[in-house]
């Protein structure tokens, strides 16, 4: 059971397209029945072409840019050594291409084409299992993972407080602006 001074629910989304990965997130921190922080940052650029949902940032250099899943890899070592209990996504685009890993408290890594993690992640999968197809764009994949995450602020208690979306290319990371999501919003919202 979670201690009720932790931070607490959340709804990230990752979803792998043909060219690049999508990382969207709702804002809301709980503590308990408290909404903590109604501004959270949730999505956090590691490297230019990695991104990961996690509650802090790591940036790993070796003199090369590192592979997703060696990145994934050092992550689930970390996670394994930690008595905390986080979900985490971690992912973006190299050599091999896009993808994206589900990173558990035990340390296990999951590779997969999209995922949800937190408290919220139940009503955000009921859209993505409905909506994604394997030749999706990173451009589809903003809304699907809008949709997605506004379905879960609209059910989940601990999720809500707007929201945050981020690309991972091969032209790098990049966080989109307030009016992009806005606009995003706008267009599901009719």
């Amino acid at each position: 059971m979670a201690d009720k001074n932790t931070f607490e629910g959340t709804t990230t989304v990752g979803i792998t397209c043909v060219d690049g990965v999508v990382f969207a997130s709702e804002r809301r921190a709980s503590m308990g029945n408290l909404v903590a922080h109604k501004v959270a940052e949730k999505i956090f650029k590691i490297d230019n072409h990695i991104a990961a949902t996690i509650a802090g940032s790591v940036r790993l250099r070796n003199g090369k840019d590192i592979s997703i899943e060696a990145a994934a890899s050092v992550s689930s070592n970390i996670l394994r050594s930690s008595p905390a209990y986080v979900q985490t996504l971690i992912g973006g685009v190299d050599d091999t291409g896009a993808s994206i890993y589900s990173l558990d408290a035990a340390g296990g890594m999951i590779k997969d084409t999209f995922i949800s993690t937190g408290s919220g992640s139940t009503f955000a999968y009921g859209v993505l299992e409905d909506r994604f197809h394997e030749d999706i764009t990173v451009e589809e994949a903003k809304e699907l993972a809008l949709r997605a995450i506004k379905a879960a602020t609209e059910r989940d208690t601990y999720s809500g407080n707007g929201f945050l979306v981020a690309e991972v290319t091969k032209d790098g990371f990049k966080m989109l602006e307030k009016e992009e999501v806005e606009s995003i919003i706008e267009k599901i919202n009719k």
